[in-house]
């Protein structure tokens, strides 16, 4: 596909660190994400 290199590439650590699981369960409306992921079977629960 070409749109492929088309999209904006984030190295995997500034990923982690914005949305990774531990950035997830240090605020409140980040459990409450990883909650509701979990509640409708998500296998991954955070990118």
């Amino acid at each position: 596909m070409a749109t492929e290199a088309l999209k904006p590439h984030i190295s995997i650590k500034k990923k982690k660190r914005k949305s990774g699981f531990l950035a997830r369960m240090r605020t409140s409306s980040g459990r409450r994400i990883i909650k509701r992921r979990r509640r409708k079977g998500r296998k991954r629960l955070a990118p």
